[in-house]
């Protein structure tokens, strides 16, 4: 084995796959090296950028919330701010990501429930394309989905909160 290149599956990655393979969905799991940006996982994976789960953990007046968008866009604060009706929107520190998860910057996989007792908001750009790959609870392991068994396991609320980059 790679000393580089552990294969750490943290708790998070393991209840992604049950689910998945509780509901009989079919993904592509792929391990590489750390990647600390959505352009080095999309190269990681060998995947668009724009078929990236970019998720963030945020949190809009006193509630945190994941919001997923596609990895080639930024995330649009007034859009959200607006949907919300929010005087103060933020996005969540290291300490919090890590109270809230237990994962660090990066590894934050696109769902709420049943993964994370977080309400889960998704943009349009994720449901465009006929996958979603995203960093599943690791910096080194990756999962690609059908969008459609993605949206239909997620559940989340969608509305447009992106901008062009």
């Amino acid at each position: 084995m790679d000393p580089v290149l552990p294969i750490l599956n943290s708790p998070v990655y393991d209840r992604i796959v049950s689910l998945f393979d509780e509901r009989g969905i079919a993904y592509r799991a792929v391990h590489h090296e750390p990647t600390y940006t959505s352009e080095a996982s999309a190269l990681a994976r060998g995947e668009s950028i724009a078929v990236g789960g970019k998720a963030i953990l945020m949190k809009v007046d006193s509630d945190f919330r994941i919001f997923v968008l596609s990895a080639a866009l930024k995330l649009d604060s007034k859009k959200v701010k607006e949907h919300f009706g929010a005087k103060k929107i933020r996005f969540a520190t290291s300490q919090e990501l890590m109270e809230k998860t237990g994962l660090v910057p990066g590894s934050l996989p696109p769902f709420g429930p049943p993964v994370f007792d977080i309400p889960l908001f998704v943009d349009p750009s994720v449901l465009a394309n006929a996958v979603v790959a995203f960093n599943a609870g690791s910096l080194t392991e990756s999962l690609i989905i059908p969008t459609d068994a993605y949206a239909a396991i997620a559940a989340p609320e969608v509305f447009e909160f992106s901008v062009q980059a």
